[in-house]
């Protein structure tokens, strides 16, 4: 059982909770990671236990990264225990899995194994949800919520937009509980002086996930302050789909998502949708490989926002992972 930091300092009653119904029903090593290299280190040293992730969205993505990075992921059977706020584990929900933290960890217990296709880039990245590109909305920073980061001029969402750092590692059983790093930088950018970008991050920083991916954002008020909300600028890109051309640099886009196809018999397959500025409804096509090139463009994987990069080629791989979701009644 591999426990986020995030997790243990945002709600340590839902971490004990899973840890207490997950020790009565099972045998369980419990890893409380110092940092990646003890998480890398627990996961190659797990033999033939199943990993168990307790955490909100990103420390999912960052256990299947490593474990695909090590070409591990098709032997291990995942479980999660998703704990944060509604926003950071809408991925874990979206996948299926219940976010009442009892339920989930009895799941783990007596579920059932799904596979589940895989989104695989051309820079090693995965996505188990979907994408969307541009990676988030423009705010007006003078209207923004207190607290809130400021987005950037071509609303690619807060923070710099280097490239995040290595896939995580693997917590091992000799972190400490308390004695965590508390790593508060943005998930894009890297700490202070240089250096990789922290690994573990407080939920916090999680607020838009999975759940935002394939739809605008709506006007609203957060914390009695009205947030405005701009329509992204157009993008001039150029989306191929194995192949077939959907859209070139000379019509703009205002969108472009891509996500593993669920409809009966489009297993292996992604499902793309171009947005194209001028009139007209959205290109939709499927496709086992779709790339994207142009001008530069930062993109939101899941919960993760990457970039900026001028071409990505993302390949689907057929029932590459498989996650212990509750029996269908």
């Amino acid at each position: 059982m591999v426990i986020d930091p995030a997790a243990r300092r945002t709600d340590g009653e839902s971490v004990r909770i899973a840890k207490d119904v997950l020790c009565a029903g099972a045998q369980t090593k419990i890893c409380l990671p110092d940092g990646p290299d003890e998480v890398e280190r627990a996961l190659a040293r797990r033999g033939a236990r199943r990993p168990v992730v307790v955490g909100d969205d990103r420390a999912l993505l960052r256990v299947v990264e490593v474990l695909h990075r090590r070409r591990e992921l098709a032997d291990a059977t995942l479980s999660v225990v998703p704990v944060g706020g509604p926003a950071t584990v809408a991925l874990a929900r979206s996948l299926g899995v219940p976010t009442d933290p009892v339920t989930a960890a009895r799941t783990v217990l007596d579920g059932v194994a799904h596979p589940r296709d895989l989104l695989v880039d051309d820079s090693g990245g995965v996505v188990l949800g979907g994408l969307r590109i541009p990676s988030g909305p423009r705010t007006d920073p003078a209207v923004r919520p207190a607290g809130q980061e400021p987005y950037d001029a071509d609303g690619a969402g807060p923070g710099p937009a280097s490239e995040p750092g290595p896939p995580a590692g693997h917590a091992s059983g000799s972190g400490r509980l308390n004695g965590h790093r508390d790593h508060r930088e943005d998930p894009g950018a890297g700490p202070p002086g240089g250096g990789s970008p922290p690994w573990w991050t407080p939920a916090a920083r999680t607020a838009r996930t999975a759940l935002t991916l394939l739809s605008l954002p709506v006007i609203g008020l957060t914390g009695g302050t009205r947030r405005r909300v701009h329509p992204p600028p157009p993008h001039r890109l150029r989306v191929e789909a194995d192949g077939v051309l959907l859209t070139d640099l000379d019509r703009p886009v205002t969108r472009v998502s891509v996500a593993t196809a669920a409809g009966p018999g489009d297993g292996g397959l992604a499902e793309v949708v171009v947005h194209p500025h001028a009139a007209g409804g959205p290109v939709r096509a499927l496709a086992r490989a779709v790339t994207v090139s142009g001008q530069d463009f930062r993109y939101r994987a899941d919960a993760l926002v990457r970039g900026p990069v001028r071409s990505r080629t993302w390949t689907v791989l057929t029932e590459a992972w498989t996650l212990i979701l509750p029996h269908r009644t």
